[in-house]
């Protein structure tokens, strides 16, 4: 039999070194019915008469060296699955039974009044850092500004690099000794979460405030990151609190309220809180909705679409009407754009075949950029790991180190750049702008003359992105300062991304494709605009790099305004993706994968192909009577880190061992605490467990809150050699599968299922009734070819 375990994290995980699995303690099997091997099962037993099929040789190791642990934005924590199975035992057909017309009637209004309210709420959290950033960092560049027009230019650099050197080291000890789970874009622990891996903190209140304080200092610290990832994570982190399902500490506890606590309707919230995220960011909707549907999500529903794209469409309007109330100028350096970010459609789009070539040749070379970006990130991400696991100093150190390197290529390559007459068909008002922004930056040129560099460089990402999409400047970049942008800032997005504060890659990779979108329409000499050419090479490196089609194809639609560049768009994702593909994966997926976070993917590893069930099970198993006696449950409880415990009815309750369902830790623990205990081993039915509790007791607490601890209950010796009855909280029909059922087809059972504990049987009578429990540890390839030395590799 196998030993019902612990869910854990990969074993192969290089950023930082994996911590060997403690042995699980040997506890006595509760049930006396226990065996003690596991692997009685040989392939020569499961053979037909006719013994048509062979089965490779494979040789199992005898220990394996799996983590328990992952790494969570730079700090490394341990992990466990969450509930997405209902547990259908007599708590919770009571809990059904015990809710009216009105109570079912609240529940369904609290899912779209929730869903609402993180619209709303993440809406304004985006409205309230993009003010934040405009005016930190306008600030700052004002200031730097000044100091240029009085000539006095080291000064001006010295004061740009000190206040970009503070704002970095202040994003990066918030982020250190707050919130370590807030470093990172967040998107791979929320696509985690949404996979069922829990992890510490990660959508704690203090990782919301250090998200949303962080992010706004590491953007306005001038380094090449953006916001969009962070914000995804924020809008998730809104989601898990408005989804806590009530508090006691503050008195929250109405039924109507209490329902929400399970991870199922949090799960659906939390991707509603995403899907937000991506539309206070970038102002697209839709967008937000395909991104949940494409990239964040694992499972997916018609309901689901319906309340996402409630809860994007109400973000929206709150950011519309916070922009139209900004316009007024009551928001300092902010408002003055609307809800379309880059308006590029007063430009008449029109292309011949030459162009689609072009186009063509931007998709190959964007998916080989975006493969070769991917591969340097994974490299450079795992050389910072060494240094975030000597301590938060170093972390703030390495921050500042880096802001400190942008600064100096920011400042640096803008000033080796040469003045260039401004185009004589521009006001001179237009030309060189001072002060503001604008397409033509002065730096520190005379009179009549602009800064191509500075004009990207100098600026906020967001204007840089601006500047690189309008039309009718074809004159104004030229290809050395378009080579020498591109270079910059594919380099320092490299090595900016892993330091430790909020930061996200849209930006980065939008900024470096536009760039090199803009450089091949100026080299190719394509009558398209090269402005256009920016789109199309920021979706180019899109897709290369996050292989994201349609959620990208829609938000750079609904960013510019322009619907008549969709062919285009569409097929240079394509390409891209296509080409990317044959390399590497996604840059998220690889992140997933380096931090250890146990994913499970769609299809099956081929590893698991020559597997059976009972391969990957380990013993000896744990077990509990249907009436255990409470001494048994303490002690088992204490001696293990399980979730879940198979319970076996035997005499007198059953003529034979069978297998009577799955009971989990936490809801043994609350029935520990109710006391509903018996002097002799009978039968006491749910009627008595819920003279002391409500099936409420047994609800999960959130991602902010405490759940009790076996060493919380204080049971008396006398306590201790009583009976206590595991029929009310035993799950009477968990997943099971036979033992011989092929690894990977019970894999993909196991995803589809959003299982956390899937039972493995015998196939023949007369043996115990249950071998072992399959978690989601036991599906991850790591884990398999840690036990097996020649199984199949990819």
């Amino acid at each position: 039999m196998a030993m019902a375990k612990r869910e854990k994290g990969l074993a192969v995980r290089p950023v930082p070194a994996p911590v060997p699995e403690a042995p699980t303690p040997s506890a006595t099997p509760v049930s006396a019915t226990a065996p003690t091997s596991a692997r009685s099962v040989k392939w020569g037993d499961l053979e037909d008469a006719a013994g048509g099929l062979e089965r490779p040789l494979l040789r199992q190791r005898g220990s394996n060296t799996t983590s328990q642990m992952a790494v969570v934005g730079t700090n490394v924590c341990p992990i466990e699955s969450l509930d997405y199975e209902i547990v259908e035992n007599d708590v919770y057909k009571q809990d059904w039974r015990s809710r009216g017309r009105i109570q079912i009637f609240q529940y369904q209004v609290l899912k779209w009044l929730m869903a609402l309210l993180v619209g709303s709420f993440v809406g304004l959290v985006g409205f309230f850092n993009n003010i934040a950033v405009e005016n930190i960092a306008g600030y700052k560049l004002l200031l730097t500004s000044n100091l240029m027009r009085q000539n006095r230019n080291l000064e001006a650099f010295l004061l740009y690099m000190a206040c970009n050197a503070v704002l970095a080291g202040s994003a990066a000890a918030v982020c250190a000794y707050l919130a370590p789970a807030a470093a990172g874009s967040g998107i791979p622990e929320v696509k985690a979460y949404l996979n069922g891996v829990d992890a510490h903190s990660i959508l704690a209140p203090s990782t919301l405030f250090v998200k949303i304080i962080g992010s706004i200092l590491g953007v306005s610290a001038g380094f090449m990151l953006g916001k969009e990832g962070p914000m995804v994570h924020t809008g998730a982190c809104i989601a898990a609190m408005l989804g806590q399902g009530g508090s006691r500490r503050y008195g929250l506890t109405w039924n109507w309220i209490r329902y929400f606590k399970n991870d199922l309707d949090r799960r659906d919230l939390i991707t509603c809180g995403a899907a937000a995220g991506v539309t206070a960011a970038f102002r697209a909707p839709v967008g937000g909705v395909l991104f949940a549907l494409e990239e964040a999500t694992t499972w997916w529903r018609s309901a689901l679409l319906w309340r996402t794209f409630s809860t994007t469409a109400v973000s929206a309007i709150v950011l519309r009407s916070l922009i139209e109330y900004c316009r007024s100028g009551n928001c300092g350096l902010f408002g003055k754009g609307g809800l379309i970010m880059f308006d590029v459609s007063s430009r008449v789009t029109t292309y011949t075949a030459t162009d689609i070539a072009a186009v063509i040749l931007l998709g190959i070379l964007g998916g080989l950029l975006g493969a070769l970006f991917n591969h340097f990130v994974d490299r450079i991400l795992r050389r910072y790991g060494v240094i975030n696991e000597k301590g938060a100093p170093y972390k703030i150190l390495m921050t500042v180190f880096i802001s400190l390197v942008t600064s100096c290529c920011s400042f640096g390559l803008s000033s080796l750049s040469p003045c260039v007459p401004c185009p004589p068909e521009l006001a001179p008002g237009k030309c060189p702008t001072i002060g503001r922004n604008g397409n033509y930056k002065k730096f520190w040129c005379p009179a009549g003359h602009y800064n191509a560099l500075a004009s990207l460089f100098f600026n906020t990402n967001d204007d840089a992105i601006r500047n690189l999409f309008s039309g009718g400047t074809d004159s104004e970049f030229g290809v050395y300062t378009l080579l020498t942008f591109f270079i910059g800032v594919y380099t320092l997005g490299l090595i900016t991304y892993g330091v430790a504060v909020p930061s996200g890659l849209f930006i980065p990779v939008i900024l470096s494709g536009a760039s090199f979108g803009r450089l091949v329409g100026k080299v190719f000499g394509s009558g398209l605009d090269t402005g256009l050419f920016a789109i199309v090479g920021a979706a180019s490196f899109l897709g290369g790099t996050m292989r994201m089609t349609v959620s990208v194809c829609v938000i750079l639609l609904e960013l510019t305004n322009d619907l008549l560049l969709l062919p285009l768009i569409m097929l240079v994702l394509l390409v891209s993706k296509t080409v990317a593909d044959c390399f590497n994966k996604g840059v998220y997926e690889q992140i997933v994968r380096m931090k250890g976070l146990p994913f499970l993917e769609v299809h099956a590893d081929a590893c698991m192909r020559s597997l059976v069930a009972s391969d990957v099970l380990s013993g000896p198993v744990i077990t509990f009577s249907s009436v255990e006696r409470v001494g048994s449950v303490v002690n088992t409880l204490r001696r293990t880190g399980h979730n879940g415990f198979p319970v076996i009815e035997e005499e007198p309750f059953a003529p034979a061992p069978e297998l009577c369902g799955l009971v989990l830790r936490s809801h043994l623990i609350v029935l520990l605490n109710g006391r509903t205990f018996t002097r002799a081993p009978v039968k006491t039915g749910a009627a008595e467990v819920f003279r002391k509790l409500n099936p409420f007791d047994f609800a999960k607490v959130g991602s902010s809150g405490k759940a009790m601890e076996v060493d919380e209950l204080r049971l008396t010796e006398e306590e201790m050699d009583m009976y206590v009855d595991l029929h009310p909280i035993t799950n009477r029909s968990p997943y099971t599968v036979v033992e011989n059922m092929s690894l990977a087809k019970a894999a993909v059972l196991f995803r589809d299922l959003g299982l956390r504990h899937m039972c493995v049987v015998p196939r023949t009578p007369g043996r115990p009734p249950v071998l072992g429990i399959l978690t989601r540890h036991d599906f991850m390839p790591e884990y398999i070819r840690g036990l097996f030395e020649n199984v199949l590799r990819e």
